[in-house]
């Protein structure tokens, strides 16, 4: 992968900014990764004519359901930044619990759009794919990982 794209990811994840701003920043950065990850993957896959026809609109109609279910992930953040210092036991446990719950979604729908993109494409350009996928989301989850600290251990 290009390592510009990890620059841009850093950079993009990397800074701290506070309630409306942050928001407003989160989507700015959002959809500017989006555009980026979208040239990538059209660099990695090298999808013929037709290949192309088939595969981008499942790309992105895959795409806007992550989008939707990654939102309610980034609120989960946004949810354990304003809780970090002073969440006790039971809002740890719906946090966590709903991070669970986005995780197997998001994996649901990998498993739905595998099956999708594997009508489409070769067998081999369907795991490139997924791989790209995964590389590019290893990346994000490495910064996301650097970037949220590790809760304290509360007395409730």
């Amino acid at each position: 992968m290009k390592k510009a794209t990890l620059l841009l990811i850093t950079m993009i994840l990397g800074v701290t900014v506070y309630a409306q701003e942050f928001n407003d920043y989160l989507e700015v950065s959002r959809q500017v990764l989006k555009t980026e990850k979208k040239a990538l993957i059209a660099e990695v896959m090298q999808l013929t004519s037709e290949e192309s026809t088939a595969f981008w609109p499942i790309y992105n109609e895959y795409e806007a359901k992550k989008y939707e279910v990654n939102t309610v992930y980034f609120k989960m953040v946004q949810e354990f930044s304003d809780n970090f210092d002073t969440m006790k036991g039971e809002k740890a446990t719906e946090i966590y619990k709903q991070v669970l719950d986005v995780e197997m979604q998001l994996l649901k729908l990998e498993k739905t759009y595998a099956k999708k993109f594997a009508k489409v494409l070769t067998p081999q350009k369907t795991f490139r794919y997924l791989q790209a996928e995964n590389k590019i989301k290893a990346m994000i989850d490495a910064e996301m990982a650097l970037q949220i600290p590790l809760l304290e251990a509360i007395e409730d």
